[in-house]
């Protein structure tokens, strides 16, 4: 009985040890690859700050402006004319609404009188 019982913790242990290492080196790979990884983002953002430069220069009116009068006549382009915003004589006057003065009356006047509004509301509710 305590001979099989050896042999068992043994083999259990050797399992155990074979299931240890083979975790730690998946887990070494993980750490590789995460590295790995970690480098190509360093990489390509170095690269995108470098094509946001040269976007940022490329964009600048000094540089756009001799395409622009150099292709004009083919794109039909022209500067833009203050008519085209409209003025503001052209925008339409706000309508004009007159507070309902009886309804502010009534509710001033029961007001005075001691009743709460808002009470009421709660109440028919």
């Amino acid at each position: 009985m305590i001979r099989t019982l050896n042999l068992f913790l043994v083999a259990t242990s050797l399992l155990a040890l074979v299931g240890v290492y083979a975790l730690k080196y998946a887990v070494e790979d993980t750490a590789s690859e995460r590295g790995r990884l970690e480098r190509l983002i360093e990489r390509q953002e170095g690269q995108l700050s470098l094509l946001k430069a040269d976007w940022a220069y490329l964009n600048q009116p000094a540089h756009v402006a001799p395409i622009v009068t150099r292709h004009q006549a083919a794109l039909g382009l022209a500067p833009a004319d203050q008519k085209q915003f409209g003025s503001f004589e052209s925008l339409p006057m706000r309508p004009v609404a007159k507070p309902d003065t009886a309804a502010l009356d009534a509710l001033f006047e029961s007001l005075d009188a001691g009743v709460d509004p808002i009470q009421q509301l709660i109440e028919m509710n």
